[in-house]
């Protein structure tokens, strides 16, 4: 019996076999060069997933809560960044978590700084959360005055050890190839070095550096003047990784199977049990137009390669909008299974909250 004979409703299956390769690959890379290898699990968010990178030898991890910190630790992980830059309302839970591991968080304010050395009575390790050109948040690389001031303030608190710089590569997801991703990484692990230098210079110790993104870590093999990096999605990847050129289809690990509603060849389209709130409303550029996810069939060892000229170009909650070539759309039948490849594989992870296994074995995951 096949998997697919079993799934009644959208249902995220997992290529259970592509995301070990990918794990290994990445565990390989790190060891290869000398730096230390601290997966984000923000992507899988799992036990049993997080089993297959003890296999690769992984002891240090990253998370994006407090909540998913002590989830993981209740599973034996001892050394946990919560790469968020830190919420002082959970201080108490902060202080609870770190008298049970070696815990590490992010500040990028003096207040920050502040209110974690008054509250914490556990220690901790402290890293400066720098925006290294990506714009989302931390302290501006090229801003090394306010980077020297909440050093000062960190290295006045007894309880928070000063460890690193920690920067998210963002703007390599926007990358065109391969090529651009990897100078994008390249150009803001030169920045967080030279911020290093000048705190080094206004006598701060030397720190580590911690960089993560999957985009710049697939498409480099070599991260020079990088002490830690953290990509997440490359476990499972997708549409967006697939189109910025960080892996190949068959790297590929997870894929949304929906079932076939509705059909509507007069305007080239199919309806799809499975919307905004299974794949999320992330969206990729594919063939010149926004697209939420490709589409594609299911086949005897998983799925197959997307279908051409095809995607999922609109989303409402419950509905996903395929455009199909007419060929296609004639070979579907009401109640079949569709394949969909998500835009952003975190989010459907997140969305969907479990795993069934090509072989039909469910995997549960962390639901806060």
């Amino acid at each position: 019996m096949s998997v697919f004979d079993s799934i009644l409703k959208p249902t995220l299956l997992l290529d259970e076999a592509a995301a070990k390769r990918n794990i290994a690959r990445m565990a390989a890379k790190a060891r290869a060069v000398g730096v230390v290898f601290r997966p984000h699990f923000k992507t899988h968010q799992s036990h049993e997933i997080g089993a297959w990178f003890r296999q690769e030898g992984v002891r240090a991890i990253t998370v994006s809560s407090l909540d998913m910190a002590e989830y993981f630790a209740a599973d034996g992980w001892d050394d946990i960044t919560l790469a968020f830059s830190a919420n002082i309302r959970q201080i108490p839970a902060m202080n609870a978590l770190a008298e049970r591991i070696h815990l590490g968080l992010l500040v990028e304010s003096v207040e920050t700084a502040a209110a974690l050395g008054a509250g914490l009575g556990a220690p901790v390790d402290i890293w400066l959360k720098i925006d290294g050109g990506a714009g989302r948040t931390g302290i501006a690389w090229d801003n090394p005055e306010a980077a020297a001031r909440v050093s000062a303030e960190v290295l006045r608190k007894p309880r928070l050890n000063l460890k690193g710089l920690l920067t998210h590569a963002g703007n390599t997801y926007s990358a065109a190839n391969p090529e651009e991703a990897g100078a994008a990484f390249r150009q803001s692990s030169e920045r967080m070095q030279a911020v290093r230098a000048s705190l080094q210079t206004a006598g701060v110790p030397p720190l580590l550096i911690s960089v993560g993104d999957t985009p710049g870590c697939s498409a480099l093999d070599r991260f020079e003047g990088v002490d830690e990096i953290r990509p997440g999605n490359f476990i499972f990847y997708d549409a967006q990784q697939l189109r910025v050129g960080a892996c190949q289809f068959e790297d590929i690990a997870v894929a949304l199977a929906c079932p076939l509603v509705a059909l509507h060849p007069e305007r080239s389209e199919a309806v799809v049990y499975g919307g905004a709130i299974h794949l999320s409303k992330d969206t990729f550029e594919w063939q010149g137009s926004r697209a939420y996810g490709l589409v594609c069939l299911p086949a005897e060892h998983g799925w197959s390669m997307p279908l051409p000229d095809s995607a999922v170009t609109r989303l409402s909650q419950e509905h996903g909008i395929l455009n199909l070539r007419p060929k296609d759309l004639a070979r579907l039948r009401v109640g079949d299974l569709l394949c969909l490849i998500p835009a952003h594989s975190c989010l459907s992870v997140q969305s969907m909250g479990s795993y069934l296994t090509l072989d039909g074995r469910p995997i549960p995951m962390m639901r806060a």
